[in-house]
């Protein structure tokens, strides 16, 4: 298994946009993960590992689009009066096999393979019925309500390809296909570990001046979201050796590495010594609101994050620059860009230019179909209570200055980020 570069995530020391930071994660991170077959209905979700090509048509045989009668357009034409005899039926899995002669027809069923030597289908509600005659309507065109054999896939066709991740749709292809295990790419193994001596677990005490860890079971649902195997390391105190140890241990036994907290130059932050200790640490100072500097390296060849304790800033960076780490890591080729509303401000503001920021916002829709967006009332980054209200991120861009009531903004919800 491949595993990365001591000096994978190192960057210039200046301060960088969002677009560097993602552009260095696309450029020095790849694929680390082994490939195993699963059973297809286990496959949604899972990226893909081998190209996968089309062994024989899909549709295999025409077949019909309606129910109806299936005719030859030649018959139909030569007859003045459109009168054709019945020579019997087909249906779905039971195809009609015999041979027909001129001014016959069969009676077809949706989806039912059409006979040999007919090439067009009346829909049965146009068609006047007797006992074994029917009168077609005037005004049938060659080849009415007829589906090709290969019109979905033909022979041969590359279908997916390596590194798709596979939604229900990309599983639907496949069941048609005839797959029933799927060559995929192993979940990636990732370690998470909340630091610092302020934390307790919920359910247990809570001692005056300690609060209960919440990033580790926030980012753990994250995690779950973006498809990774993850080991809960628990709280590790905020001591270099504890913390030392406890990297170095997650290290050898994972993909990657994700800590919150301690990752400051405080007295009491030990993070940043612990990871330089095992490994390699690369701070990244990025232009972004909310979230302080990103800190990421290896600890020998596992890719090592270190989040802020923030708990919105973790969640914003986790969502920003993880994610897309996540997708490299997991062997994603195509990741798929999450899709931004557009709506207009139902807030005023002033913003400090040169940076990137996300706020939390609300996106409702009026009985006009036109979108409204509103912002949280506060910016702190400790208020977990406006992740819950809110539905999504408000994105303003670095030359942004100021945001007027009624102004166009975009808005990412987060069933797309979380996806």
């Amino acid at each position: 298994m491949p595993r990365l570069p001591n000096d994978c995530f190192s960057s210039p020391e200046d301060m960088i946009s969002v677009e560097q930071a993602r552009a260095l994660i696309t450029e020095k991170t790849g694929r680390i993960a082994d490939t195993e077959f699963v059973e297809l209905q286990n496959s949604g979700d899972r990226v893909l590992a081998e190209d996968i090509y089309s062994s024989f048509d899909i549709p295999p045989a025409d077949n019909s689009a309606v129910d109806g009668y299936a005719f030859l357009h030649a018959d139909y034409t030569a007859q003045q009066d459109r009168a054709f005899n019945v020579a019997g039926r087909s249906a779905a899995g039971e195809p009609y096999l015999g041979e027909l002669s001129e001014g016959y027809c069969v009676k077809i069923f949706t989806g039912a393979s059409v006979p040999v030597r007919c090439d067009s289908i009346a829909m049965i509600e146009d068609v006047t019925e007797a006992a074994d005659t029917i009168v077609l309507p005037a005004g049938l065109a060659l080849g009415s309500n007829r589906r090709h054999a290969g019109e979905d896939l033909k022979t041969g066709a590359l279908v997916l390809k390596s590194g798709t991740k596979l939604r229900p749709q990309e599983v639907g292809q496949l069941a048609s296909m005839g797959h029933h295990k799927v060559p995929v790419f192993r979940r990636i193994k990732v370690a998470l570990l909340s630091t610092g001596d302020e934390l307790e677990n919920p359910g247990d005490n809570l001692p005056y001046g300690s609060i209960y860890d919440s990033n580790r079971y926030m980012l753990l649902q994250l995690l779950n979201k973006y498809g990774c195997d993850v080991k809960d390391y628990g709280i590790i105190r905020d001591t270099f050796d504890t913390l030392r140890d406890a990297i170095s241990d997650a290290a050898a036994n994972t993909d990657l590495v994700i800590t919150s907290g301690g990752v400051s130059m405080g007295d009491e932050d030990h993070v940043k010594a612990a990871v330089e200790a095992a490994g390699d640490l690369h701070f990244w100072r990025i232009a972004i609101k909310p979230g302080r500097p990103l800190a990421l390296g290896q600890v020998g060849g596992t890719a090592f994050v270190g989040l802020p304790g923030n708990p919105v800033a973790a969640l914003v960076c986790a969502i920003q620059f993880v994610k897309p780490l996540i997708a490299r890591l997991s062997g994603e080729t195509f990741p798929k860009d999450p899709f931004a509303l557009s709506g207009k401000a139902a807030f005023s503001m002033k913003k400090k230019t040169g940076r990137r920021e996300w706020l939390r916002g609300r996106y409702t829709c009026n009985e006009n179909g036109v979108g409204k967006i509103e912002k949280f009332s506060s910016e702190g980054s400790g208020l977990i209570s406006s992740l819950v209200w809110s539905n999504g991120l408000i994105e303003l861009k670095e030359d942004t200055s100021t945001i007027n009531q009624g102004d166009n903004l975009r808005f990412f919800p987060y069933s797309e980020l979380f996806e």
